[in-house]
């Protein structure tokens, strides 16, 4: 079993006290991995200033002059 999802499964026992889930949650939980690592590839490729710091200045950025 993958390292990642030996982690999900024991910290599902330890919160919640009870026994892995079953196969369709595991599966969701191995598409967990997947989404986890495509966050993490864009791990500094994005700066504060590359997204607007608040709705009015997405306004202002998207308004057509």
């Amino acid at each position: 079993m993958d390292p990642f999802l030996a982690e999900i499964e024991q910290t599902i026992t330890r919160w919640h006290g009870i026994s892995a889930p079953n196969e369709p949650a595991r599966r969701m939980a191995a598409d967990l991995i997947e989404t986890i690592r495509a966050f993490e590839a864009l791990r500094s490729t994005l700066v504060f200033e590359d997204e607007p710091s608040s709705f009015e200045a997405a306004l202002h950025d998207a308004r057509e002059v």
